[in-house]
């Protein structure tokens, strides 16, 4: 009992110390986005202002699935798993969508696959994944990830994985008429919140389980099996 009182404590300052982080990301200023970005979607081509579907705010999931892939990553599939119904945000005047840079055909077969129901965009052929830090190629853009730059990425021992590719990440935005603002993004394990499944294993006596590699037994859901030799995602060590 003594020992639970204890935790208790600090997961209640744990809770308190939140509150206030979540304050001060609400406090962030804004920047306007001006770049006209076109995504094509179910619907046939879609602006950003369009993905907010006539709400306040929105949060854009950036899934890592490359146009040369057949399948999605699977630590963004974990954690699409987790969305949930959508009602529930757009209560709170809030869209969501996912955007990935793979073309609509390669996202709408995978989608089908697993049975999502969430909006999901591609850019392909914009500059939206390589502005938001979620695709990195030099020769395109400076590298840069999670607010680091490359040098900084190298002395802080991340692993190559950070430095070309697709990574995932969260942006939100904010619509003021037919203006748009970006107001926050996160990367790495900065979306760790959003995914139910860990909140539920960091409960348990085993946790995660990740002694063999960070998300090292994730697979799609529809792909469990031996987990024996299997690498982990790799993209939430950053």
């Amino acid at each position: 009992m003594a020992a639970r009182k204890e935790l208790l404590a600090r997961e209640k300052q744990f809770d308190r110390e939140r509150d206030a982080l979540s304050a001060r990301r609400r406090a962030l200023p804004m920047v306007e986005i001006t770049e006209p970005y076109v995504f094509d979607g179910p619907n046939g081509s879609s602006t950003l202002l369009d993905l907010f579907d006539g709400r306040r705010q929105l949060i854009v999931y950036h899934f890592m699935l490359d146009p040369d892939w057949e399948a999605g990553c699977t630590g963004c599939s974990l954690l699409a798993d987790n969305i949930g119904h959508l009602a529930h945000l757009h209560a709170a005047r809030t869209s969501f969508a996912a955007v990935s840079r793979a073309p609509l055909a390669t996202i709408t077969k995978f989608r089908e696959r697993m049975g999502w129901s969430f909006p999901w965009f591609s850019s392909h052929g914009t500059s939206f994944n390589y502005d938001f830090h979620v695709t990195m190629d030099e020769s395109v853009a400076p590298i840069l990830f999670n607010f680091r730059t490359k040098e900084e990425l190298q002395e802080a021992g991340i692993g190559s994985w950070a430095l070309s590719g697709e990574q995932h990440g969260l942006s939100v935005f904010l619509r003021e008429d037919e203006r748009v603002f970006h107001t926050y993004s996160t990367y790495s394990r900065g979306t760790d919140l959003l995914n139910g499944t860990f909140n539920y294993l960091d409960l348990t006596p085993l946790g995660r389980q990740e002694e063999a590699g960070i998300m090292n037994w994730v697979r799609h859901h529809d792909d469990y099996g031996d987990r024996s030799g299997r690498e982990g995602c790799g993209h939430c060590d950053g």
